[in-house]
């Protein structure tokens, strides 16, 4: 099956069977021919569908033979687990034991690694900072790399190690880049634009087989969490669809700066539950939120991990998703099937996509992503002459709406450009709760 579908060697096939692999997964039949001939790829898929396996053949296949003095293949991942992983993979599919692979990453004695890739080697694998390192200490040679990849992605761009990569893959004068991580987002794009142009682009997405019975669900997608909280604003306070919501952030310090933000509008509407600070509006049960006559929104702070009855509730928002994704299935889930549905509506930002697409594997079914309103403001960081970060804010202009709608306060308007099947949504949750 190997041999017919992907063109690899008898040698790396022989390999592969050993290593138990029976059939090519979906990624490698689709990525495999492309990466032998040269092609850019940018891949991305869950846990499991072959990522690793699929960068190591195709690496191994272009080198054949080594020795070299100088590495012909450069990987990086996002830490020195990864990195011993990645080696001890290499070493189960490597059948030709005259390459040799050389790790880099931060531990004591930078110098023995140096003395490592001074005595030759044809495979690198580093995290980004170490790797940029010992190239600054001209310990790195990259004049003779072929093969460019970066692993886990995304974990590397939430480790804010966009920059070493960058300078790494502009380092090299000319190289095959393939890029593989479980999600792609603007985050993403923005560290590979420089280096890579007009890449074979794929994503795989592998569903469990049993969808759970959940509450009906919607997603936001929005670039930080600053606009997260504009957008809690824009949408409770429409008080006419939202009579009672909880929404959930990950720590107490969240929710309180959360509540400092909507109680501006929202007054004695809102409250934490079981706040930090004293002069905060709180409560000490959902059974006092239940049967409070004004508070109509509640938030509650993921690290006190405990499990809530949301019955009846018709707004469950996931402001922030929570570490452990069975947390977050057993609010969206539908305990029984005579149960008030409620509208699970979740923020989520290009950190957290890997999260949301492993829960969207656990649960069976994909969340369908919502547009944005149009009068929701998006911040924008962006970098003034002085190097410091400032906030700008960004109306959404998409749908446009006249000048006029722009001076009302947002206590007053009612609408927000919602779609018509998600306002349709809203009040049939109102009305059944």
């Amino acid at each position: 099956m190997w041999l017919e579908k992907l063109k690899l060697n008898k040698s790396l096939v022989r390999s592969i069977t050993d290593a138990g692999f029976i059939t090519p997964k979906e990624l490698q039949i689709k990525t495999m021919t492309r990466i032998i001939g040269g092609q850019d790829i940018v891949a991305a898929g869950p846990e499991g569908c072959g990522k690793t396996s699929t960068y190591i053949l195709g690496v191994l296949t272009k080198l054949k033979n080594g020795f070299e003095d100088a590495p012909r293949a450069l990987i990086l991942v996002p830490d020195k687990e990864r990195v011993l992983a990645v080696m001890d993979e290499i070493d189960r599919l490597n059948k030709n034991k005259t390459i040799r692979v050389v790790g880099l990453y931060a531990a004591p004695g930078i110098e023995s690694q140096m003395n490592d890739l001074a005595d030759g080697c044809d495979i690198v694998v580093a995290t980004p900072d170490r790797a940029r390192a010992l190239y600054l200490k001209l310990g790195l040679n990259l004049n003779k790399i072929l093969v460019f990849v970066v692993d886990d992605a995304e974990l590397i761009v939430k480790q804010g190690l966009q920059l070493p990569v960058v300078e790494l893959a502009n380092s090299i004068s000319k190289c095959q880049h393939l890029i593989f991580s479980e999600v792609i987002h603007e985050r993403l794009n923005k560290m590979i634009a420089p280096f890579i142009k007009d890449p074979y682009v794929l994503e795989i997405e592998e569903l469990g087989e049993t969808a759970v019975t959940a509450h009906e669900q919607i997603l936001y997608h929005v670039p930080n969490f600053r606009t997260k909280v504009n957008l809690l604003s824009l949408l409770l306070n429409d008080a006419e669809v939202f009579i009672k919501a909880v929404v959930f952030v990950n720590t107490r310090l969240t929710a309180e700066k959360v509540y400092n933000h909507l109680k501006l509008t929202l007054r004695d509407e809102i409250a934490i539950l079981n706040p930090v600070f004293f002069e905060s509006a709180g409560l000490d049960s959902i059974d006092s939120f239940y049967d409070h006559d004004k508070v109509r929104v509640l938030i509650i702070a993921n690290e006190l991990k405990a499990d809530w009855d949301l019955t009846g509730i018709p707004f469950i928002i996931q402001a922030e998703i929570p570490e452990e994704k069975e947390i977050f299935i057993k609010r969206i889930l539908r305990n029984h099937p005579d149960d008030a549905k409620a509208l699970a509506i979740t923020f989520t930002t290009d950190l957290e996509l890997p999260q949301m697409r492993k829960i969207e594997q656990a649960i069976g079914q994909k969340i369908p992503v919502e547009e944005l309103p149009g009068d929701l403001i998006i911040d924008v960081e962006s970098k003034s002459n002085d190097k410091k970060v400032k906030t700008v804010k960004v109306k959404n202009t998409v749908p446009e709406k006249g000048e006029a709608f722009h001076e009302k306060k947002a206590s007053n308007a009612k609408d927000y450009n919602y779609s018509s099947g998600l306002k349709a949504k809203m009040n049939n949750k109102k009305k059944h709760s």
